[in-house]
């Protein structure tokens, strides 16, 4: 099948640092690629694919300075890709609603995944006025401000099945992965570190907007002994912190749409604290790959159940549920119900094309 990737052109896919939807869509694609499909990647000139880039930018513009105005990029993009669009069965988009007007009146067949949040008001102006655009979402929480929008399937993200190990003998130490900002639950992992006396390392960006509230509330918090910031980091230092890690804390307060840091957590054995918020009660199975809380209290009992965990089970449940190759069949078998067919067709088509 002939496969359109747009991605967003924040971070590069993969991105070097902090970055979800596009490392999302790098191992969707290079998955894509792997079972033998035509695959087209849309994307900042930095990216690394084994599929065939097109770049309106030549590098990531979060982290390229002399970039002012991030929307100009992504309008050349949407329009590259419709100047090709008939190169591709099917149209992959991962931009939010960018492209909208100009998909809703196209035949390419096309997809959107929504990686963000739906619950601002003035996105639901935005999908009545589109309602036959085809969405995928990432958990079935995500839908609930907009669920009577035309979604095809919930998809969940999915990681390179050696892309992390399981680590069987963790050390005594606490993790946080993600981005500085008030829902996040920083200070609420700090908090609990300190409550049960054990140390926190926090990998996490701070982005300009909440740069204010970093200095202000979250500095302060990082002079305590047991508190040791990182800053951002990739993929390669994921492995020695989260593998390394007791448990990771995700006492998030908000409507996570996904939480990429729990399946990577997961993957390499480690179990989760989490808040009951968003999609964590379809992503952790409490009691097996970590505890969901409803308090920063039971989420100090929970650390100190960690032990009753079986980290071999954890990574087994990552295998089962969120592996890059079941994120992608799954994604096939959209693409196949959007052009007729059945996934069986397609993959029978593929086969023959590689004999």
């Amino acid at each position: 099948m002939r496969i359109a990737q747009v991605a967003p052109l924040h971070e590069s896919t993969p991105p070097a640092l902090y970055g979800g939807t596009e490392r999302v869509v790098s191992y969707l694609t290079e998955e894509l690629v792997r079972l033998g499909h035509d695959v087209t990647l849309f994307a900042s000139g930095d990216s690394i694919t084994r599929a065939r880039l097109v770049s309106p930018c030549a590098k990531a513009l979060r982290l390229d300075s002399e970039c002012r105005d991030s929307l100009a990029a992504h309008m050349v993009m949407v329009d590259q890709v419709y100047k090709r669009a008939h190169e591709f069965d099917v149209i992959h988009f991962h931009i939010d609603y960018l492209h909208f007007a100009i998909s809703s009146l196209h035949p390419t067949p096309n997809l959107t995944t929504l990686h963000g949040r739906l619950d601002l008001p003035e996105l639901r102006l935005v999908y009545r006025q589109f309602p036959n655009v085809p969405l995928v979402s990432i958990s079935d929480s995500q839908r609930k401000p907009i669920s009577w929008a035309n979604w095809r399937a919930t998809v969940f993200h999915g990681l390179p099945e050696d892309l992390y190990r399981l680590s069987r003998s963790p050390g005594k130490y606490l993790a946080f992965v993600g981005r500085i900002s008030p829902e996040k639950g920083v200070d609420r992992a700090i908090e609990v570190a300190k409550r049960v006396g054990m140390p926190i390392r926090i990998a996490a960006k701070v982005d300009r907007v909440d740069q204010a509230y970093f200095d202000s509330h979250i500095k302060p918090l990082l002079k305590h002994p047991l508190v040791e910031f990182i800053g951002e980091i990739g993929d390669r230092e994921k492995q020695a912190l989260l593998g390394g890690a007791w448990a990771l804390l995700f006492l998030i307060d908000w409507p996570e749409p996904f939480g990429l840091a729990m399946i990577e957590a997961m993957a390499c054995g480690t179990p989760v604290i989490a808040f009951r918020n968003g999609s964590v009660p379809e992503i952790i199975e409490d009691g097996i790959s970590g505890f969901i809380v409803e308090s920063v209290d039971e989420a100090v009992t929970a650390v100190r159940r960690v032990a009753s965990l079986n980290r071999v089970r954890c990574r087994q449940t990552f295998e089962e549920r969120f592996t890059a190759s079941q994120m992608a069949m799954n994604y096939l078998a959209q693409y196949a119900e959007l052009q007729g067919g059945a996934l069986e067709d397609m993959t029978t088509a593929v086969c023959d094309e590689a004999i």
